[in-house]
């Protein structure tokens, strides 16, 4: 669950990045590594090739190619962006044999670990939101978490596959060029339609399922509030099962109301990163997510 700061120094040159981590205490170094790594040798093109590490220096950095493209950030994503997330993300999900993906730890911030930070966070929480649409959503997710479905989520044993843990649209680079082969020379994602996207930023990547990746794409702020990600075309293009359909559905629940609280964050900032309206946006969200607007 990517959150809302750039916590990293980037360099970049004519052809490679260079990324200092400013917090590291999570292994955020050496979950980039590990899934760059891996990426390179099980579905190149898709990530950035590792070049070097100094992961016991202070502040550890990765060296990396640098990729062509745009972020897709702050678009409104047509249908052959739409098609080219889709297909960038089914390969990474696809990459890694059961065997090697065993191997990999789980995400942070994996569905038992948001659930019970969730829980926590509503604990914690100092009072009623002034604004009563905010609080609404507040209420209806308290109601929500309390009920079965956030324990059902976390117990359940779905199919792993790698996970990005990032649905921050920064992080795909669409060049609408790429030939789609992935043949290793960084020259697609495996989309096979001249339309490329390829995914940076490993530093949360893990062990996950592919419907909690699915409710990070769809439901992260950046899929409406600043861009717009049509999510129910991007959808289309997975076959999910009768079980995955159901366990998507309430992992977008759980985001959303993730989301709600870090935009009320964001909104107590001093200076906050989102519009004003964000988390009343937010706050819309949750309620629709829940069946309640």
């Amino acid at each position: 669950m990517a959150d809302l700061t750039t916590k990293h120094a980037i360099t970049f040159d004519a052809d490679r990045v260079t990324k200092r981590f400013s917090s590291w205490d999570r292994g955020e170094h050496e979950r980039e590594w590990r899934g760059l790594t891996l990426l390179a040798e099980h579905a190149p093109g898709l990530a950035p090739q590792p070049l070097t590490c100094a992961l016991t220096a202070e502040p550890p950095s990765i060296t990396m190619t640098r990729l062509p493209g745009a972020p897709l950030r702050g678009t409104h994503l047509d249908a052959a962006q739409t098609a080219a997330v889709a297909a960038a993300v089914t390969r990474l999900h696809e990459a890694l044999p059961r065997q090697v993906l065993t191997a990999v730890p789980l995400r942070p911030w994996c569905v038992g670990e948001a659930a019970a930070t969730l829980r926590s966070w509503y604990d914690a929480r100092p009072g009623p939101h002034p604004d009563p649409l905010v609080e609404r959503a507040f209420g209806e997710g308290a109601r929500w978490l309390a009920g079965p479905d956030p324990d059902r989520l976390a117990a359940a044993e779905p199919p792993p596959v790698l996970g990005f843990a990032d649905g921050n649209l920064a992080n795909y680079l669409w060049d609408g060029e790429g030939n789609g082969s992935g043949d290793g020379n960084g020259s697609g994602s495996g989309s096979g339609d001249g339309a490329c996207v390829r995914l940076v930023d490993f530093e949360d990547s893990g062990r996950s399922d592919r419907a909690f990746e699915l409710a990070e794409i769809t439901e992260h702020v950046s899929a409406w509030s600043d861009s717009h990600l049509p999510a129910d075309a991007l959808l289309t293009h997975f076959d999910l099962t009768r079980e995955e359909a159901a366990r998507l559905r309430d992992a977008r629940r759980l985001c959303t109301i993730i989301w709600l609280f870090l935009l009320w964050g964001d909104a107590r900032a001093d200076r906050p990163r989102n519009p004003p309206d964000t988390l009343p946006g937010q706050a819309l969200r949750v309620l629709e997510r829940l069946g309640s607007r």
